[in-house]
């Protein structure tokens, strides 16, 4: 007997399909609220609670009015260093002028004292007081003449303007100075100016 249903006629059944459709949506549903969830879970877990927030604004706060402080601090102490070196300049060249005043003043004593005088004795004795007066300040100040003559040649200290080839002196010492040389401490104002000895 011939099956009076064709093949392509067979089919799920409508309310089946159906049935299979609402439960692929729920599914789908309960898959989509477990993502959401988890989702949010991990936002939550990223992000600092309140408690944690303020906590890091305070420590924020804390440490950029500490740098801001700092920063204020650091400027002061240069500005008042800036004034320190400047106050000490001035001072120190104060101080030095003071000293040589005197120097200048019997200087002036000195020339109207000679004016008239035709005994040069008096003059040179006049002239060498003031020179000593002139040296004991400045070595009060701190200066310090290079020794030169006799010595071994520096050229930190000395300048060569001079060679003479002799046997009566060893070799690189220094037989004449021809201009004095001064330092302040250790800082070499001027070299001295010298004469060395040289191999015949």
């Amino acid at each position: 007997m011939t099956n009076p249903f064709k093949k392509e006629d067979i089919g799920q059944h409508p309310d089946i399909e159906n049935e299979q459709s609402e439960e692929a949506n729920k599914k789908l549903a309960v898959s989509n609220e477990e993502t959401v969830e988890e989702v949010c879970e991990l936002d939550q877990a990223e992000q600092p609670s309140n408690d944690e927030s303020t906590k890091l604004k305070e420590e924020y706060d804390t440490l950029n009015n500490q740098y801001i402080r700092l920063a204020a601090d650091f400027d002061n102490y240069r500005k008042r260093q800036d004034q320190e070196k400047e106050n000490l300049l001035k001072f120190g060249t104060e101080e030095t002028l003071k000293k040589l005043l005197d120097v200048l003043d019997n200087f002036d004593r000195g020339g109207k004292a000679i004016a008239n005088v035709e005994d040069c004795e008096m003059v040179k004795e006049s002239f060498n007081l003031v020179y000593k007066q002139l040296r004991d300040v400045l070595i009060k100040i701190g200066l310090e003449e290079i020794e030169a003559t006799g010595q071994d040649f520096d050229p930190n200290l000395h300048e060569a303007v001079m060679q003479t080839p002799t046997n009566d002196q060893p070799e690189h010492t220094i037989i004449a100075e021809l201009q004095k040389g001064y330092k302040l401490g250790d800082k070499v104002l001027r070299p001295t100016l010298v004469n060395v000895a040289t191999a015949e």
